[in-house]
């Protein structure tokens, strides 16, 4: 009988209870760490909303999740070719070693029978696992300040562009972009909007966009090219931040964002995200009212290209602006969230000032 998939609440019902129910047929992938488990792992429990969890070791890996070293999933399962255990603890005590075809054979193994063995038992190739894993230290080597020649040369590329190439599938963007800065990491959460797409370092956030915003894919390249660094798939504790008191936001619970923020616009733009921060719950503005309360009323198409290069919905409130005559004008995020927001904050609004009057 085929297996299946339990909901996500039960699985996780079963990594705190270390229940070996699941034992090889379910995976935990933690949001925060990277790190995916079995679900009997000794380890300290996430959070429900820092999990994923998928039917395969090979699903994990190529959500960019490496194995646990406390459960280690991708050892000891029964009735799996012994070749398998044997190549993937030579791993871990041979790092040196280059993995290629030649080195197979010639400590004995039949590249062919490697190959089927490890897809049947682990869903992907014995070369795909030595690859992920050599990114992986690529990348933490370039995070660090590692040129691009030495982290190129460990990860076992002879070619330049072939290791760019593969580099790029895993963070993003060329790997010279990562010497010695620090790694974007994003990930999402929903809304009652929908998804949100959210990019920080370890203390900031960069970008907050609706999934489906058609300038995102830009944005990000810009905003690599600024900082000039990769994203990552990843958590951050400004990542942690803002999705809690995003939530709080839709609940009515908040109305002051207070996850530090990295605003990488020009002067002028900062000035204008600045007082469009100033605007309070529940109340709009024209384009033409806050050139005013600039002291530049002569800059209004200027102060609607600095609203439109927000790239902090919500909380830079840009969907607080209205056209002269009262109009939703344009809103990145679609016109329906712009008029749904307006409607819930005048709502928050309302109900602090019966409160306050109570």
């Amino acid at each position: 009988m085929l297996f299946e998939r339990p909901d996500d609440d039960t699985l996780y019902d079963a990594l705190v209870a270390r229940s070996a129910d699941y034992e090889g047929q379910a995976y935990v992938c933690v949001k925060t760490t990277g790190i995916f488990c079995r679900l009997t792992c000794p380890a300290r429990k996430p959070k429900r909303e820092n999990t994923l969890f998928f039917e395969t070791i090979a699903a994990c890996m190529h959500s960019g999740f490496r194995p646990c070293q406390r459960c280690r999933p991708l050892e000891q399962q029964p009735g799996r070719e012994p070749v398998v255990d044997e190549l993937l603890a030579r791993l871990d005590s041979e790092p040196e070693v280059r993995w290629t075809e030649e080195e197979l054979v010639r400590r004995g193994h039949d590249p062919s029978t490697v190959r089927r063995a490890f897809k049947r038992a682990l869903g992907m190739t014995f070369h795909d696992i030595v690859r992920y894993r050599r990114l992986g230290e690529a990348a933490r080597q370039l995070a660090d300040g590692a040129r691009v020649i030495d982290a190129q040369i460990d990860a076992g590329y002879e070619s330049p562009s072939g290791f760019r190439s593969a580099f790029q599938r895993m963070v993003g963007k060329a790997p010279a972009l990562s010497q010695n800065r620090e790694l974007l990491f994003a990930d999402w959460f929903d809304t009652p909007l929908g998804p949100m797409i959210a990019v920080a370092d370890k203390t900031h956030l960069h970008l907050l966009e609706f999934h489906d915003r058609k300038a995102l894919p830009s944005e990000l390249e810009a905003l690599q090219k600024r900082v000039r660094s990769s994203v990552a798939i990843g958590r951050t504790p400004a990542i942690d931040q803002i999705e809690a008191e995003i939530r709080d936001y839709f609940e009515g619970r908040l109305t002051t964002f207070r996850t530090p923020l990295a605003l990488g616009g020009t002067p002028f733009e900062k000035h204008v995200w600045a007082r469009l921060m100033e605007i309070p719950i529940g109340q709009t503005r024209a384009y033409g009212d806050l050139a005013r309360e600039m002291e530049r009323p002569e800059v209004v198409r200027a102060v609607g290209r600095a609203n439109g290069a927000n790239q902090l919905a919500i909380v830079v409130p840009c969907h607080r602006i209205l056209g002269a005559d009262g109009s939703l004008t344009g809103y990145g995020g679609g016109l329906w969230r712009k008029q749904w927001l307006l409607r819930h904050e005048e709502k928050i609004s309302t109900e602090t000032r019966m409160e306050e009057t109570a």
